[in-house]
């Protein structure tokens, strides 16, 4: 048996409040300490060691996913101006190419000539990382920029091309947001984008003059827990800037006719009030959830835009979670949730209709609408065994029509079925758990099982169809996902119930929930794993700690361990966004709350399960370091003879390997040690 990497101990303990944490791995969070380089390499090391019995098991389970996954993907095409705009990725290539065709209508795009905008796979260098986050056409559909990274970090490259020529226009804009933070000027000469500061926090609004790429800093956010979110309004004839934290936000406006337009402020931030704003015909759209916690839709005169005189809309229904809304010259397309599910209502004529769908349990959203003056809106519609299918719905009438399902090869639906199960917290509160397997599992229970969370930042964990888990499913294994509080899945109060001082309830709520699989012969603790991403992967970590006898095997992805540490030090990146969400430490009754659930602070010399954790060298959002510490500490802690392996992306970040092939490779490295442990052959 290989030997697994011991990481030094140097004592440096943390004094706050009167309480002292040690922390003997503190020093792997110095990057620049070729020690700390030795040390994940070493771990890296020890991973292959440990996954090379299992090489032919993910070789085969990759093969059976690149045989599953359509060989293309694309989008339905869009209008835009006199032309439709789509994407596509081609057989064998690992990203998208943009392209477009003049034509009058949907029906005429057969017989109209394709049109390259943009191929991203140009950019890509040989097993390197690339993402390209954000791509946008000009109102005048003569130019488009794109958003570039290379190193999986927030600070990407803005770069303009003429569509007709290829020719690069202007200089390249460093360290602009990952996203929501470009936006063209109506006639194409200007853009406005958002740069960031050291600690990749969007926070400057600027505006650029192609022509001669001479740049002015509109706003700055000088509050460090707020960040900037930028968006052209649907109509194009307004741009929003919104300053927000997780519980505040204000908006500023100008107009996009202007090229020296100056921001305008609606409302001024107040606590615990959230608010967006849309344009539609002469009057901007509030989205708030001011005296309305599921948020509702108020309009005001934009000649006159007094907040005091906003009204609403339609009437605010509690029920509804409403979560965008966008405008179209033929009335409104209002997304959101009701019955634990995503749902779209039309209004149109002074009539609100939502949407009916023959599943008991889907996800519906907006899919790529670039014209504000259309007649259709483009849904994207799937559940866990109805692939992503492409839906244009009449905006005055509701009629639909499928305009595409995503081709997934060797599929039967029907060979497979969906379940909705609910678990029950120890508070009472009900959880919905989705699940699907091929249909003869079911009566064969308990099956092998994985459970997938991550209930943070009012983030959804929906019912969607994922080629990938079907050479899962195909083994017998049953894929469940737990809408646990943390995330809003029941509305924006679930969200509430799983942040700051109620934090423990996300983690309670998992734990109930693989006990409710457990109780009804589903599955068994030997036939369950645990996997979870991000803060998910905190979910994973402090799940572990609490209950590691529930599970087989876990797989926390990147995650965020080191709570006080991490919230302790606003020179992370993103870090006192985070306050609103986690607790600041520097209060007292928030540090001793966290602490009683910070991974990395609760590990015990007891048994745990199995352990695949991942991480990203570059990553800005969850430090490598953080996963590095606590598996050190685990190492160092546990009673237990069981795999803890650790995988650090020596080139990328938050979101491990680029490109859907290898990411289908990433995929079937993590369910191949699952699987084996589960007991579950190839």
């Amino acid at each position: 048996m290989p030997i697994p990497p011991a990481a030094s101990k140097k004592p440096h303990p943390h004094e706050m409040h009167g309480d002292i944490r040690p922390d003997d791995y503190y020093w792997l969070r110095d990057r620049s300490n070729l020690e700390v380089i030795a040390y994940l390499e070493a771990e890296n090391q020890y991973f292959d060691q440990v996954m090379s019995p299992l090489a032919s098991y993910r070789e085969t389970l990759y093969r059976d996913m690149v045989g599953r996954v359509p060989e293309t993907e694309a989008c339905p095409p869009t209008k835009h101006g006199a032309y439709y705009y789509y994407w596509r990725i081609n057989s064998g290539e690992e990203y998208r190419t943009y392209y477009r065709k003049q034509a009058v209508s949907r029906a005429a795009l057969d017989t109209a000539p394709e049109e390259t905008v943009l191929d991203t796979n140009s950019l890509a260098e040989a097993g390197a990382y690339l993402d390209v986050s954000d791509v946008q056409v000009s109102p005048d559909n003569r130019r488009v920029f794109y958003l570039e990274n290379h190193d999986g970090t927030d600070r990407y490259t803005l770069h303009v091309k003429d569509i007709a020529t290829g020719a690069v226009i202007g200089e390249p804009v460093h360290n602009v947001f990952i996203y929501g933070s470009a936006a063209w000027d109506k006639a194409g000469e200007y853009l406005y984008y958002l740069g960031v500061d050291e600690a990749q926090r969007p926070c400057r609004l600027h505006r650029r003059r192609l022509a001669d790429n001479t740049d002015a800093v509109l706003y700055e956010e000088s509050d460090i827990t707020f960040e900037l979110d930028l968006a052209a309004s649907r109509s194009h004839d307004y741009l929003f800037l919104t300053s927000r934290s997780k519980s505040s936000s204000e908006v500023r406006y100008l107009s996009l006719d202007e090229s020296d337009s100056p921001l305008r402020l609606y409302r001024q931030r107040r606590p615990n009030v959230l608010y967006s704003l849309e344009h539609w015909r002469d009057q901007f759209l509030v989205l708030t959830n001011e005296n309305a916690e599921n948020f509702q839709l108020l309009a005001v005169p934009i000649d006159h835009p007094n907040p005091d005189l906003a009204k609403p809309l339609i009437p605010y229904a509690p029920e509804r979670y409403w979560q965008a809304v966008l405008p179209f010259a033929d009335g409104l397309v209002i997304a959101g949730r009701e019955d634990g599910l995503t749902q779209i209502w039309l209004f149109s004529a002074g009539r609100l209709q939502r949407l009916a769908w023959d599943e008991p349990i889907y996800t519906v959203g907006p899919g790529e609408n670039l014209a504000y003056d259309t007649t259709e809106v483009l849904l994207e519609y799937q559940s866990m065994v109805t692939p992503r299918t492409h839906i244009a719905v009449e905006i005055a009438s509701g009629q639909s029509t499928v305009l595409a399902e995503d081709a997934v090869r060797r599929y039967n639906p029907s060979d497979y079925q969906q379940k909705q199960l609910w678990a029950t917290a120890g508070d009472g509160a009900k959880i919905p758990v989705s699940l699907v397997a091929k249909r003869d599992v079911w009566s064969g229970t308990p099956a092998p099982t994985i459970l997938y969370g991550y209930g943070s930042y009012g983030a959804n964990s929906d019912p969607e169809f994922l080629p990938e888990l079907l050479p899962l499913l195909d083994r017998g294994v049953i894929y469940a996902i737990a809408h646990i509080r943390g995330g809003s899945e029941m509305g924006f109060g679930w969200y509430q119930d799983g942040k700051v001082l109620t934090k423990r309830n996300t983690f309670t709520d998992f734990i109930s929930v693989a006990e409710h699989l457990i109780a009804e012969e589903i599955t068994t603790s030997d036939l369950l794993a645990a996997e979870g991403m991000s803060a998910g992967g905190l979910l994973m970590g402090a799940v572990l700690n609490m209950r590691p006898d529930l599970f087989r095997v876990a797989a926390p992805g990147v995650p965020f361990v080191d709570v006080i540490n991490s919230m302790m030090d606003a020179s992370i990146p993103l870090t006192a966004l985070e306050w609103d969400e986690w607790g600041n430490p520097a209060n007292p009754e928030h540090y001793s709350y966290m602490k009683s659930y910070s991974p990395y602070d609760n590990v015990e010399a007891k048994d745990y399960p199995h352990m695949f954790v991942t991480a990203g060298l570059n990553d800005p959002r969850v430090g490598y370091f953080e996963p590095a510490k606590w598996v050190a500490r685990l190492r160092a802690t546990r009673t237990d003879n069981n795999q803890l392996v650790l995988k650090t992306h020596m080139g990328s970040g938050h979101f491990g390997s680029s490109g859907r092939l290898a990411h289908l490779a990433d995929e079937a490295e993590k369910y191949a040690f699952l699987l084996d442990k589960l007991g579950v052959r190839a």
